[in-house]
């Protein structure tokens, strides 16, 4: 119990003022608050971050296909709904405007390459006839995008 009753040197813990009665800056910067703010951003981007990803929600087929590699531009994405809805990027489009959106497109952009997403239960013409908008408004390399992981559809699988 006596222990409790010391005290430490150095003044019982007050700080020494200067002349005129004004405060002496203080010297020591606190970190605490900036460690705080920075783990709250931190869990800010982690929470947000699978949410950036840009999508329409399609059920794509599956095939052996392995994926394309990444470029330097964002490619141009179409996508075929399953109600029968094209979209540009995210921006639904009525077909009968669809090659003169992707003309204006075609000028800006400096590749030529599209990617078609699809439903699977999109029919094979309603297909077709996007790509022949897509050929039309001028991107003649077009990729159809499928999710990995089905058959091969090879005799070497046994």
């Amino acid at each position: 119990m006596a222990a409790g009753l010391l005290k430490t040197s150095g003044g019982g813990g007050r700080r020494r003022r200067r002349r005129g009665g004004r405060a002496q800056p203080m010297s020591e910067i606190n970190v605490t608050p900036f460690v705080d703010v920075m783990l709250v951003l931190l869990i800010i981007f982690m929470v947000a971050a699978p949410l950036l990803t840009v999508g329409v929600p399609v059920e794509l087929p599956k095939t052996a296909a392995g994926a394309l590699p990444n470029e330097t531009e964002e490619p141009l994405t179409v996508t075929i709904t399953a109600e029968g809805g094209v979209l540009i990027q995210n921006t639904e489009t009525p077909r009968d405007q669809l090659v003169a959106k992707l003309r204006a497109i075609a000028t800006e952009r400096s590749d030529d390459r599209v990617f078609l997403r699809a439903d699977g239960v999109v029919p094979y013409e309603v297909v077709a006839q996007v790509m022949g908008a897509l050929n039309a408004g001028g991107f003649s390399s077009i990729g159809l995008v499928t999710d990995i992981g089905g058959p091969a559809l090879d005799s070497s699988d046994g």
